[in-house]
């Protein structure tokens, strides 16, 4: 078996809020005609993907093209050392992550098995889950609605409703603060985010978790301000409290308040996430399967953070098979702790798959289903499909 083709689809979501602008697909084709997707983390990169065709294409050429999709870790190291320059660069590394999770559904279709069954065999059975807090109306801007506390409870509680014990805000983030952070947080601001989280304290009591996020916008200084503040209302994990390239910096944090920190989803490959624990800047890792490497890499940096005493939870932000994959990482890992998802999956997501994900109770079952655990409807992917290479700016 070698893999004969390449092709890149481009899908314009429906609803920005949730998931991103665009879900840039990566579907590679067998000699023998099995299919394999993948998913480029726009996230990481750029809104607007037409840069990056031209860069995937050449990286498949010289790496994948004519090759056998079972040999990751050949293909892998090719790419990073010669490619890459054993640089983690994340728009590189991104790429990299969507054509080696194509090349597991690749393999796990050809073997008829669930990707999780060929990393160690299914660990948890049920995947515990949260989401963000989004509002009721889902084309408005969640960002606009973390600023009011008394929705945020509403809102807390609605989805606390749903099944889910464990919820996501930024209760600080407000771009009125400053341009470019790390940020000093004014006294108006923690003032505010210590309400929100008491209000929601108060409105879902002990049947849900709360996670801070704070998309790395602060000082230590200011975050340990933030974290005086919150650690009262026992937050599941602080979550980005400083940008993660100090990670000496991010131990102060760490030492310094009672809040678990979890951090992890801007950096790449072992080496990066492995330096967070090495460094004790972090008890929970936050793996984002599409920039760090993809699937292997990810469950290599499940087995140090393992080795620390540390668990995982996967980042999401993307479309229905960068959900897919991370699923296979979080199944198969002893030391996951919570997944990522967008409400209920039932979205824009469930509208380009044939099966819909299953959640219950707040929990996402692993799908049983050959490699990625997911058959995309790409009837429905066409009519949503950017054709040209030159997309309207955002």
């Amino acid at each position: 078996m070698i893999i004969e083709n390449v092709e890149t689809i481009v899908i314009k979501n429906h609803n920005p809020e949730q998931g991103g602008t665009y879900w840039y697909l990566v579907k590679l084709t067998t000699d023998d005609g099995i299919i394999g997707w993948g998913e480029v983390n726009m996230h990481f990169i750029t809104r607007n993907p037409k840069a990056f065709r031209a860069m995937l294409l050449d990286m498949a050429e010289q790496f994948l093209i004519g090759k056998d999709p079972f040999k990751i870790e050949l293909m892998w190291q090719n790419i990073f050392h010669r490619y890459c320059y054993q640089h983690a660069d994340l728009s590189k590394m991104t790429i990299l992550s969507a054509l080696e999770v194509a090349c597991w559904d690749i393999i796990g279709k050809s073997l008829d098995k669930p990707v999780y069954e060929l990393l160690g065999g299914l660990y948890n059975e049920r995947l515990r889950s949260y989401t963000y807090l989004y509002p009721e109306n889902p084309m408005e801007n969640h960002m606009e609605l973390w600023k009011k506390p008394e929705e945020c409870a509403k809102r807390a509680l609605h989805y606390c409703e749903q099944g889910f014990d464990a919820i996501k805000l930024d209760p600080v983030i407000d771009f009125d603060e400053g341009i470019n952070p790390p940020w000093q947080p004014s006294f108006k601001i923690l003032d505010r985010a210590e309400k929100t989280i008491r209000l929601i304290r108060e409105a879902v009591g002990d049947r849900c978790d709360i996670i801070i996020g704070t998309h790395a916008f602060h000082t230590p200084a200011g975050a340990l301000r933030l974290a005086k503040r919150l650690e009262a209302y026992d937050p599941l994990w602080f979550e980005e409290p400083i940008p993660a390239e100090n990670p000496e910096q991010m131990a102060r944090v760490n030492d310094a308040t009672s809040i678990p920190v979890c951090t992890g989803e801007r950096l790449s490959t072992k080496f990066e996430l492995g330096g967070l624990l090495t460094s004790g800047a972090a008890e929970i890792v936050q793996v984002d399967l599409g920039a760090v490497g993809g699937i292997l890499e990810s469950k290599k940096i499940a087995g140090i953070a393992e080795m620390f005493h540390a668990q995982i939870t996967p980042h999401f932000h993307g479309g229905p098979i960068m959900y897919a994959a991370q699923a296979q990482i979080s199944a198969c890992s002893p030391n996951f702790l919570i997944q990522e998802i967008i409400e209920q999956m039932d979205g824009f997501h469930k509208q380009l798959v044939k099966q819909p994900f299953e959640f219950e109770d707040g929990y996402m079952i692993p799908s049983k289903l050959p490699g990625l655990g997911i058959e995309l409807d790409e009837e429905e992917l066409q009519k949503h499909t950017v054709n040209s290479l030159f997309y309207e700016s955002i």
